[in-house]
């Protein structure tokens, strides 16, 4: 073909290798850009996700090559440290929710677990409210003391209306089981669900929510107070974060697909 085309078979190769360099110029480019939307959260698996959502094929093997060639890092190797733990309640607790985590409808069962983060080198603690039907934060709160108001605040910050609320699920810190919760809960005739003790799957939805939540935002160490960034997180998470429990859809594409 060469000869009756009067094209060197030099130029002809080095025509073929330029292309393959430019795919694999672009296909750097869009794993870069698909990690750098996802704030340097996800890992292969998520990226193939979302770039065949835009039509580009990619195994995860060939994401992850790009990925050690250009030092994108998923924010999820980085180590964690926790401070101690609270005494947990001897309350004889009914666990209404029972593990029962999935089919839930909108705002029937909402779980509930504590953060903290470094703030100027001190703790501050953040309490997030989740709905089981979609894993959507639909409350938050943060403040410098670990106790029952900063489970109140993020009550009073819920966007929804707390008597369409049916079951309210934590473990047993004491920050949760007390007169002050007890009083909300009644108010709203809201029914409390406490996990077994030291039976941390019976909170797991709250677990895994928490363990991207202290990945993403709690590794961090700010310098200034952390609400509005918290906002901004938690928006970001509710409209962008896939769930391999969703069909790999945000909380907030969920909910309307389900509402369709």
């Amino acid at each position: 073909m060469c000869r009756i085309l009067s094209v060197s078979r030099s130029n002809y190769y080095y025509e073929i290798n330029r292309v393959d360099r430019e795919d694999e110029t672009d296909y750097d480019k869009a794993v870069i850009k698909a990690f750098l939307y996802s704030d340097g959260n996800y890992g292969a698996r998520k990226l193939k996700i979302g770039l065949t959502k835009i039509d580009i094929p990619l195994s995860r093997r060939k994401i992850r090559s790009i990925m050690v060639k250009n030092a994108l890092v998923s924010n999820y190797t980085v180590l964690q440290y926790k401070p101690p733990k609270s005494t947990p309640s001897e309350q004889k607790a009914e666990n209404i929710l029972d593990r029962s985590f999935d089919d839930r409808v909108l705002h029937e069962v909402v779980v509930s677990d504590l953060a903290y983060v470094n703030v100027k080198g001190n703790w501050h603690y953040i309490c997030i409210l989740i709905d089981l039907f979609n894993r959507e934060i639909i409350g938050h709160s943060c403040g410098s003391n670990k106790d029952s108001t900063l489970v109140k605040r993020a009550f009073q910050n819920a966007r929804n209306p707390l008597d369409e609320i049916e079951i309210f699920h934590t473990d047993r810190g004491r920050e949760f089981d007390n007169k002050m919760i007890d009083e909300i809960l009644s108010t709203f005739s809201i029914k409390r669900s406490l996990s077994r003790p030291g039976n941390p799957y019976d909170n797991a939805v709250a677990e895994s929510t928490f363990k991207t939540f202290k990945t993403e935002f709690c590794r961090k160490h700010f310098e200034h107070p952390v609400q509005l960034e918290l906002f901004k997180y938690i928006k970001r998470y509710n409209k962008k974060q896939i769930h391999g429990s969703l069909g790999y859809l945000s909380p907030v594409e969920h909910r309307k697909t389900m509402s369709i």
